[in-house]
């Protein structure tokens, strides 16, 4: 019986992890639940599920949440100080980070320092401090599961393969609701059109990334954390079906593709429950629905986004931090249409030329550079 922490219950990912628990109650027990602000859905789930502590980030409604679990046999905590907390509980022995951006960094550190094992949805944390989070996890022992799609994929090929090197891997990307388009039609495309991914059903922020290919750029970069590949084996290939999740290709030539209905369930379930795959009811592939499977290039000129992630990986030190920093208040920013789709790279590419550049960076450095993008990100946005 594994007990979780999952940091963002109440978003796509955390809801969808509780699903996979509920599934299996012999398997899994829920030990931690926090929320942002959504807390009448935080109040449902642990009503439900019955976990030993819940977090309330916005503290303004710990009240709420407070008077509703009165009587239950379930702490409530609240502000951001309390994530780093609770995620170093004795009882919790996997801590799931599915919070969106930055926020993930500092309770995934936490919880690497206190010796938990991680289930890695929050690509941010590797995004911004790869090389911090790796050398801790190294340090404490700790093992990082990915969740992501893509990178659970590179995992479940890497099975029975760890002692044989990589040649490259090859990260599948659907391409969009844009793929194909030009950027005179991606100057005229409003909000509602970049929400509609063909595919995935997502959070809007993790949506809007995957409409910009900035979703890829920064799988790139966790996927060089993830897997500790240099910048010229990871490849990005567009694949708009979405059934092959990702690729590894090993130093005799074969090809090995982790395949399957566009779900998210499985790469949650597989990182809960490793080494062991658990019995499921999730719909299963069948090949006579999809006689295609296509692939082609990605539009790096068009889809300006993954080119800037490519770079910011290359230069290295505080630029992916930079990257992500900005990305964050431009798609942000376009959500609530006060600029346009192209004008968030714009933003990002500013930022990264603009703001000073740290080599060897340390956790201080980057939450100067985080503070330092957003408040330069919105100084371009208002000019």
């Amino acid at each position: 019986m594994k007990k979780i922490a999952i940091l963002g219950s109440t978003g796509s990912i955390g809801t969808q992890t509780l699903d996979v628990i509920k599934s299996n109650p012999e398997h899994f027990k829920v030990e931690v639940l926090t929320a942002n602000n959504n807390a009448d859905l935080l109040i449902a789930q642990a009503i439900e599920f019955q976990p030993n502590v819940v977090v309330i980030t916005n503290e303004d409604k710990y009240d709420q949440v407070q008077d509703a679990l009165s009587g239950k046999d379930i702490k409530v905590f609240a502000g951001e100080k309390s994530l780093s907390h609770v995620v170093q509980y004795d009882e919790v022995d996997i801590v799931l980070t599915a919070l969106v951006g930055y926020a993930g960094l500092k309770p995934t550190i936490k919880a690497i320092e206190a010796g938990k094992n991680i289930a890695l949805a929050n690509k941010e944390t590797l995004v911004v401090a790869g090389q911090l989070i790796t050398d801790l996890a190294k340090e404490k022992g700790v093992n990082i599961y990915p969740v992501d799609s893509e990178h659970s994929a590179i995992f479940q090929c890497l099975v029975g393969e760890f002692h044989n090197p990589i040649e490259k891997i090859i990260l599948t990307a659907s391409g969009g609701p844009f793929r194909g388009k030009d950027r005179e039609f991606l100057k005229h495309v409003t909000k509602g059109d970049a929400l509609k991914h063909p595919n995935w059903e997502m959070g809007a922020k993790i949506t809007i990334d995957s409409a910009s290919l900035m979703n890829k750029g920064l799988e790139v970069i966790e996927a060089k954390w993830l897997f500790g590949l240099r910048d010229d084996q990871i490849e990005v290939i567009v694949h708009p079906q979405s059934i092959i999740h990702s690729m590894v290709q090993f130093e005799d030539g074969s090809i090995k593709a982790q395949m399957g209905l566009p779900d998210m369930k499985l790469p949650i379930q597989f990182a809960l429950a490793y080494p062991d795959r658990l019995k499921s009811d999730f719909p299963r592939f069948d090949f006579a629905a999809y006689p295609s499977l296509t692939f082609e290039k990605p539009d790096m000129e068009t889809f300006r986004n993954l080119g800037l992630a490519y770079e910011a990986m290359s230069k290295g030190g505080n630029q992916p931090c930079i990257l992500n920093a900005a990305n964050e208040v431009a798609v942000a920013e376009f959500l609530k249409e006060r600029i346009g789709f192209l004008e968030i790279s714009e933003v990002v590419e500013k930022c990264l030329n603009n703001l000073p550049f740290v080599l060897d960076p340390q956790y201080e450095d980057f939450v100067n550079t985080d503070i330092e993008t957003r408040i330069k990100a919105k100084e371009i946005i208002d000019k």
